[in-house]
């Protein structure tokens, strides 16, 4: 990565992931300026994962289209918006352990998402349950 000051290389001297998010947050040091600056990293599922739907055709993954299910579920509540964003974190955190050679299948997607809502909201669980299953 280059520096936000003088744009030369930089190093990390200090990394932790971030267990609650997919991120890490890593400390960097410019080679050139001795700049120091910090910056979290995540991985964008949407460029690496495909979704395998039901009739065996392939889709780009999109955390976007997660979040907005999730979030019409979660309409009832005031903090939908802020729960939704939360859930959509913790699902892909799960559906991880799924990928296999970059595709998930859709079903995946679904149980992962239903046992999280059911977690977190019976309401927003079934409203879930009768737009997705």
């Amino acid at each position: 990565m280059v520096c936000i000051q003088c744009g030369q290389n930089t190093q990390v001297f200090n990394s932790r992931p971030q267990k609650r998010f997919n991120k890490i947050w890593r400390r960097r040091r410019c080679t050139a300026c001795k700049s120091v600056f910090t910056t979290v990293e995540s991985a964008l599922y949407d460029e690496l994962w495909l979704i395998e739907t039901h009739n065996k055709r392939l889709k780009p993954f999109s955390r976007d289209k997660l979040f907005l299910s999730i979030h019409s579920s979660l309409g009832h509540r005031k903090t939908a918006t802020a729960d939704a964003g939360a859930l959509c974190d913790t699902i892909i955190k799960k559906l991880v352990p799924h990928v296999s050679g970059g595709k998930l299948k859709s079903s995946d997607i679904i149980k992962s998402t239903e046992v999280a809502l059911n977690r977190f909201d019976k309401l927003a669980s079934a409203h879930y349950r009768a737009h997705h299953s």
